[in-house]
């Protein structure tokens, strides 16, 4: 059994519509999904603490992180958690785990790209091996992957808040394709 959690915060639902669209797209190929969305009563004093959650990403293939970008970067409660997976990243716990990463934005020009390469730096710094967007339609902006992001999903809401339906074409694709990646 191919085993994908998907660990993101969302402020709006925008960001938890993409990871719902990566669940899906792994489960098509087949994968168990755990997902998570970080909540403020895992935070206390700016700390993130799920240790069931950490107990259960040591057994996951692969680990897809997701949160909306704000100021440039991911969200503080994102970034909670990266910080407490120090004792994590000491162990090497998800050494050569596959990862990937999706963010949303509300401007193309909002740094969102910036979130994807800080997700993709923590991955390495885990020594985990990442997935990024590949194009199995061609590289038309209009069908598929409209941001042309290589690195991993973006997302772009509208002026009501809402995703693209390319968007999420693409977020599926992403999990299509880690789960295909799973050996």
């Amino acid at each position: 059994m191919k085993n994908i959690a998907i660990i993101y915060f969302s402020n709006t639902g925008s960001t938890e519509n993409m990871a719902l669209a990566i669940a899906e797209g792994a489960k098509q190929q087949g994968a168990k999904v755990l997902t998570h969305a970080i909540s403020g009563t895992e935070i206390a004093e700016g700390r993130f603490k799920n240790d069931a959650l950490f107990e259960k990403l040591e057994n996951m293939d692969a680990i897809i992180f997701g949160s909306p970008t704000y100021m440039g970067g991911p969200a503080a409660q994102f970034k909670a958690f990266v910080d407490a997976s120090s004792e994590t990243w000491s162990n090497q716990l998800w050494h050569n785990k596959l990862a990937a990463g999706f963010t949303v934005g509300g401007s193309p020009c909002g740094e969102v790209q910036s979130t994807i390469e800080s997700f993709y730096m923590f991955a390495t710094q885990h020594s985990m091996l990442w997935v990024g967007i590949d194009a199995p339609e061609g590289t038309s902006s209009r069908t598929f992957n409209r941001l042309n992001s290589s690195l991993g999903a973006i997302g772009l809401v509208d002026e009501k808040g809402q995703l693209d339906d390319i968007d999420i074409k693409t977020a599926m694709r992403l999990g299509e394709r880690v789960a295909e990646l799973v050996r």
